[in-house]
């Protein structure tokens, strides 16, 4: 507190109570005026509204802001794995960084408006010296999976028993434990997989949407709560495992269709953004990209269920196996610096299937599939990054019958020591390696790059390749 006790602060500096928060000038705004007025905001300077959200700038993110400036909860229909829940979690940024709230209320009461009993009767008793907490912006958000065992009781609330232990009467609003969706007054508030909540729970729900209340085992208790209602949604759901009960639907203000990304350097920024690769091993950008134009093929392919989608964890899931298999080789084969090469991708297939719906009628074919999709991602890959570059030199090198061994567990040292001397290869390098790679890499960056030119002339059936557990011998 501050020595002015007319006007205490709290450590930070703010208002501690109600009169110090009316003579700081502070006005009430609801959540959604709060949203749309750091928005507009944010749009007249040029701030990043949506940080994070890759490949949405002219589709999803146009919606959204409509939306939100026109006050309006929000579903956002998509496959799994294209970002909806890290979509909606950045609209907490748009939240003002701090809010003041009644002490120790369970709702989260707005001091100049206290709307539940406990609070009302707070400011009644204590006036201007009403005490006041502050609450960030990062606080002010709640999210729950929907699942079909989620009850009433956890979204709106229930009868707290050890309240009425305590002697109070069963009619007391006082006795009621509020449930996840009162708790985010105030605050934005997510629901995940819509869908899946059954129907006479979804009920529950309208009067949030619609009169801004919550009803609770018969009390006659009127919360008019202040929360922006965000839900994401799978369209598959509306017919297989569940389905958005109409009225709800009705309540909601904007439906908004997300997508995977749409072109190529998305996804591709999108795993270089999301994949956890600090402290290991160096992963070309090539890698990356092979791994990104195989995501899209998966997606395309006839083989696979388009219903159900390829998720974007699955590229991480691909670039993060592959960093681990170049890690495995620096441990078992003691390399320095180790840097992931092509033979680091064939491990992804065994892991990455079970991610995969695929149609019915391929069972059994789900290794052969994605091996394939991955060799034509790699022959694609080798014709943007190496096309034009003169491999003559390098094909040469096995006249007469010489062979290259390469594989999982050989070095890469080993592997510039067994092709030799190429000319040319400081321009391969310089197509794979970043402009600022670490000197002590250099090495482990020529391997990359001889290796994926080995790769790209065998896919290319200039060279021809032999394959035998970790092995792998290529040859004219």
């Amino acid at each position: 507190m501050s020595a002015d006790s007319a006007h205490p602060t709290d450590s930070g500096g703010r208002p501690a109570s109600l009169s110090a928060l009316r003579a700081s000038g502070h006005v009430h705004r609801s959540t959604k005026a709060e949203v749309r007025a750091n928005l507009l905001a944010r749009m007249r300077t040029g701030e990043q509204r949506f940080p994070g959200i890759v490949g949405f700038d002219s589709t999803v993110l146009p919606h959204l802001e409509r939306a939100l400036l026109a006050g309006h909860d929000v579903v956002l229909l998509g496959e799994r794995g294209q970002g909806k829940t890290r979509l909606i979690r950045t609209v907490v940024g748009l939240l003002d960084e701090w809010s003041p709230v009644i002490e120790g209320c369970p709702i989260n009461d707005h001091p100049y408006a206290p709307v539940c009993a406990r609070c009302r009767r707070l400011a009644a008793e204590a006036g201007p010296d009403l005490p006041v907490a502050w609450r960030h912006r990062d606080e002010r958000y709640g999210e729950k999976l929907a699942t079909p065992d989620t009850s009433v009781g956890d979204l709106i609330g229930d009868v707290d028993p050890v309240r009425l232990a305590e002697g109070r009467s069963l009619g007391d609003p006082e006795t009621v434990h509020y449930g996840l969706v009162p708790r985010a007054n105030r605050g934005v508030f997510c629901l995940n997989e819509l869908p899946d909540l059954a129907a006479r729970i979804q009920v529950a729900l309208l009067n949030v949407l619609e009169e801004r209340d919550v009803q609770i085992r018969g009390y006659a208790l009127r919360l008019p709560l202040d929360v922006l209602l965000v839900a994401s949604a799978n369209p598959e759901d509306y017919t297989n495992r569940g389905r958005i009960i109409t009225p709800l639907k009705d309540r909601f203000g904007a439906e908004i269709r997300t997508h995977y990304p749409l072109e190529l350097d998305a996804e591709i920024a999108l795993i270089a953004q999301e994949a956890r690769l600090d402290g290991g091993p160096a992963v070309p950008r090539y890698l990356v990209e092979v791994v990104a134009r195989f995501t899209r093929l998966v997606r395309a392919s006839s083989s696979v269920d388009d219903r159900s989608g390829v998720s974007a964890r699955f590229a991480l899931a691909a670039i993060e196996t592959a960093a681990a298999s170049a890690a495995r080789r620096a441990a078992l084969v003691a390399e320095e610096r180790p840097v992931a090469r092509v033979c680091d991708l064939a491990p992804i297939v065994e892991t990455l299937r079970g991610k995969v719906e695929f149609e019915v009628g391929e069972e059994g074919r789900e290794v052969e599939i994605l091996g394939h999709l991955l060799r034509r991602a790699t022959a694609e890959t080798f014709r943007h990054t190496l096309g034009g570059v003169d491999l003559g030199p390098l094909i040469d090198r096995f006249a007469e019958g010489a062979t290259v061994e390469s594989g999982e567990l050989v070095s890469g040292a080993d592997l510039l020591r067994r092709v030799g001397p190429v000319p040319g290869l400081a321009e391969l390098v310089a197509r794979v390696a970043p402009e600022d790679d670490d000197p002590g890499e250099t090495a482990g960056y020529a391997a990359s790059a001889l290796e994926f030119a080995l790769e790209g002339l065998y896919l290319n059936r200039r060279l021809s390749k032999d394959t035998v557990d970790d092995r792998t011998v290529y040859r004219t």
